[in-house]
């Protein structure tokens, strides 16, 4: 039987990690997954598992606060960065290469399971979340980070799957109301809710790729005044307790207990 994670090629992945060597040119996730995650519960002795770990990059920070940590993806290009990248942090992790939607896990056997950038590629993500319930001890936690259906990004994602020039060939994303539904709809109780801003921000970003196509290469971050960066941390401090936030975050997230 051909794998559902075979719906989303894994040439596409195995081509993208291979060219990711240099993970100093990968953008990270701004750490908005491990204080999510760190704010939940303790880790101390935890059995945590990340699907579609890409980099492994946030496992590794996990490893830090005692957990046990086992990165999971399709690609081996993807196990490859992550196993050089062990290595040079001397981070101690167990590598799988498995399939989203049949871990190779028991049922009731992890404490946490998360991922980020996996569901908005393929069309069934209640299956993976059924996967992920699955694979958790009563009381275990999920966490699945995507991309916000209100924001820029999602227009120009369109336009350019519209022109088969998007990366990953084609990519959906999510409302807050959508991805709780799919939390629930496989049997998680809904604890928690959060999103966040793209660092840096889509337009630098835009800018960027443009000068890149021109033979200009800018800083993967751009530098910024103190006080101007005191000024929008206060400025998202306060938007954070508003409603209209979600609608101008780039990234969503739900935190699921079984």
């Amino acid at each position: 039987m051909e794998s559902k994670a075979s719906q989303h090629s894994q040439q596409v992945w195995e081509k993208f990690w291979n060219e990711k060597e240099k993970i100093e040119e990968v953008y990270s996730n701004s750490d908005r997954i491990i204080k999510q995650i760190l704010s939940t519960t303790d880790l101390a002795g935890k059995l945590v598992m990340e699907v579609g770990a890409g980099s492994g990059r946030d496992g590794f920070k996990l490893v830090d606060a005692g957990a046990t940590v086992v990165l999971l993806d399709y690609a081996e290009s993807s196990l490859r960065v992550i196993k050089s990248l062990a290595r040079q942090m001397d981070k101690k992790v167990l590598l799988v290469r498995g399939d989203a939607f049949r871990l190779p896990i028991k049922s009731n056997a992890l404490d946490i399971v998360f991922h980020q950038g996996l569901l908005e590629h393929f069309s069934n993500p209640a299956d993976i979340l059924a996967e992920n319930f699955r694979v958790l001890k009563s009381g275990g936690l999920a966490l699945a980070d995507v991309p916000h259906r209100y924001h820029p990004y999602t227009v120009v994602k369109h336009i350019l799957i519209w022109m088969n020039k998007w990366f990953a060939g084609w990519e959906t994303e999510f409302s807050r109301r959508q991805l709780i539904g799919l939390f629930r709809q496989v049997g998680f109780e809904v604890h928690a809710v959060y999103g966040d801003w793209m660092r840096p921000s889509f337009a630098y970003r835009i800018v960027r790729e443009i000068a890149k196509k021109l033979g200009v290469k800018l800083p993967l971050y751009p530098g910024s005044l103190p006080v101007v960066s005191h000024i929008r941390d206060g400025v998202h401090k306060w938007f954070r307790t508003t409603s209209l936030s979600f609608y101008t975050y780039m990234d969503i997230g739900v935190i699921g207990i079984k």
